[in-house]
């Protein structure tokens, strides 16, 4: 087992949250104050894959300058209230990016490397898509 991680009740519907590396965040269950746990899921979700798009990208020698992804989640209306459905599209830009090369990077993070979409996927039907717009270089 690691160390583990914490969520502290701060009041209301507050918490907490702390990584073993220390790392906190605050959460919030109506989403007045903060994120609730389901929007961090979702955008743990497009940060893992956003993650393994650059990487790999980067080591296939693409002139990547900027990455994004916009998330969509749908979600059930009974409890629990899991996502069903998510859609990542992927923008990505750089100079003379292959298509073919963005594509498949973004197979394998979602399907080989990105532990959070493999989780999530379990329960939800997840789709992406992807644009590329041509960006200068960085002097």
């Amino acid at each position: 087992m690691t160390t583990p991680y914490r969520v502290r009740w701060a009041g209301g519907l507050r918490f907490i949250g702390s990584t073993a590396k220390g790392h906190s965040t605050v959460m919030d269950g109506d989403s007045e104050v903060a994120m609730t746990p389901m929007d961090m899921l979702l955008l743990g979700t497009g940060a893992c894959a956003a993650i393994d798009l650059v990487m790999i990208l980067k080591k296939g020698r693409e002139q990547l300058v900027h990455a994004e992804v916009e998330l969509r989640g749908e979600r059930r209306d009974e409890m629990p209230r899991y996502f069903t459905g998510v859609k990542l599209h992927f923008v990505v830009s750089g100079r003379a990016l292959s298509p073919a090369k963005v594509e498949r990077a973004i197979a394998l993070a979602m399907e080989k490397y990105c532990s959070a979409s493999a989780q999530l996927a379990a329960l939800a039907d997840i789709q992406t898509s992807f644009e590329i717009l041509e960006a200068e270089l960085p002097e």
